[in-house]
């Protein structure tokens, strides 16, 4: 049965409306009635809850009325106001469709498969307090298991002590050492998992109720973790399978072979890899190769992965690894390549970085009655204009002879910041949105928004503010 046809009523304010109705237009009308209602504002940021009450008539028979991205308004207020759904909808009018569900469904992002151990490689260097608190911001990025990484001829005589105050807070704990008698330690504390053991230290295993990961005696010795493997599963005994990921060079391509033969021969077994030795010892941005791993995790179902992070570039691996596994996940349920979940796992450039023609901003400029700038940015550089003037360069400092903010240092300091904003996403290919932030996807923290708000004024109003 198909779905009931939807009269939808967008929202919008003066610029906008042209290139809403060009977007809307292209609707399936099979599926959509449209009204667009125009609130009486030059753009969606200045739309206030009061504004949108007295000024909207909602067409009878509407099905869902749709808020620009940036209107900040309260959306069950207004919903029980209108009698009808109210719905913030896209930042962009160009990803309405998207928003729409005709580029397929909106992906849910909220499940994964995969656990995410993440190692504190220098605990026996720390007091149990320093770990904890470590510890706790690992799990608060993304980590599911807390991994205690011991040091070699370092002794750590506070393993036990460090073990339990994690498990007290309620972690995950796995103790990694070379050392059996560390090992036995840490499980004897509490610890959940034990990385690793081999064939010739797997007896370890049936000392413990701790899960042991699995390791060949050299890393191209499969044969060896293969025999320790069947040990333990002709016992019952739980445990995981790491065939070691080597370094680029060192026989990187030679160990993810090693990968699929051991879920070849062993197709139900828990498998779980460690990313370390690529992102770390690769100088190069991680967000790919984390993506590129996990997608090979996703393929080999490898349900657990040991992340590191050390190196300055890998700082945002735990984010990176919690990213590309709701990715991953996500599309190999719906049997799809991993694109169009979006834009976590973009880090340097969007996939549609101008949402404008040069032509589409020419217009809109031709509509500005005022003298505040707008920026914009497109296929051929950064656009500043307003009533008076248009101007489009590619260096944020070309701009400065034409706008005529000499004598206001708050004006220029602000577009000054601006425009090198935009210059950034220009030569990067990144989205860029006047006053608000880029989007470096998982690679760095969004700040918090409020969408019912509007954003208090910024540092450079508020100086003039004291000023005055």
């Amino acid at each position: 049965m198909s779905e009931p046809r939807q009269h939808l009523v967008f929202v919008t304010g003066h610029l906008a409306r042209p290139r809403l109705e060009a977007v809307a237009a292209a609707l399936p009308r099979e599926r959509y009635d449209w009204t667009i209602l125009d609130a009486g504002v030059k753009v969606a940021a200045l739309m206030t809850e009061e504004i949108l009450r007295r000024r909207l008539t909602i067409p009878q028979g509407a099905t869902r009325i749709v808020l620009p991205g940036r209107c900040r308004a309260d959306l069950d207020a207004l919903s029980l106001h209108f009698g009808v759904p109210v719905e913030r909808g896209p930042d962009e009018i160009v990803d309405l469709p998207a928003h729409l569900g005709l580029a397929g469904r909106r992906p849910d992002l909220s499940r994964h498969s995969l656990r995410i151990f993440a190692e504190i490689v220098d605990a026996p260097r720390l007091d149990p307090e320093a770990t904890l608190r470590r510890a706790l911001d690992l799990a608060r990025r993304g980590a599911d298991v807390i991994d205690i990484g011991g040091l070699p001829d370092t002794p750590f005589p506070h393993l036990e002590s460090t073990v339990r105050l994690l498990k007290a807070e309620g972690l995950r704990v796995s103790v990694d050492s070379f050392s059996p008698d560390e090992l036995r330690r840490g499980a004897a504390a509490g610890a959940d998992f034990l990385l690793s053991l081999n064939e010739d230290t797997v007896d370890l295993a049936f000392e413990t109720d701790a899960v042991p990961i699995l390791v060949p005696t050299r890393p191209d010795d499969l044969p060896s973790l293969l025999r320790a493997a069947e040990r333990l599963d002709a016992a019952g005994r739980p445990f995981m399978a790491d065939a070691i990921l080597e370094p680029i060079h060192f026989g990187f391509v030679d160990s993810i072979v090693r990968y699929a033969e051991v879920r070849r021969l062993m197709p139900e077994v828990e498998m779980l890899m460690g990313t370390g030795n690529l992102t770390e010892l690769t100088e190069a941005d991680s967000l790919g190769m984390t993506a590129s791993l996990l997608g090979m995790c996703s393929e080999l179902s490898i349900r657990n992965v040991l992340v590191v992070q050390v190196s300055h570039h890998t700082r945002r691996t735990i984010e990176e690894h919690d990213a590309a596994r709701r990715v991953m996940h996500a599309a190999k349920a719906d049997g799809a390549l991993p694109k169009g979940y979006g834009r976590a796992l973009l880090g340097l450039h969007d996939r549609r970085p101008f949402v404008q023609t040069p032509e589409e901003i020419a217009g809109q400029a031709d509509q500005v009655r005022d003298a505040n700038y707008r920026i914009a940015v497109a296929e051929d550089g950064i656009h500043v204009f307003n009533r008076a003037v248009h101007v489009v360069e590619t260096d944020a400092l070309a701009f400065f002879p034409r706008l005529a903010v000499e004598s206001d240092g708050g004006h220029a300091f602000y577009l000054g910041a601006e425009l090198a904003k935009a210059e950034i996403a220009w030569r990067l290919g990144k989205r860029y949105v006047q006053d608000e932030p880029l989007d470096w996807g998982c690679s760095a923290d969004r700040p918090a928004e409020d969408s019912t708000r509007f954003k208090e004024a910024g540092h450079t109003l508020r100086a003039r503010a004291r000023e005055a």
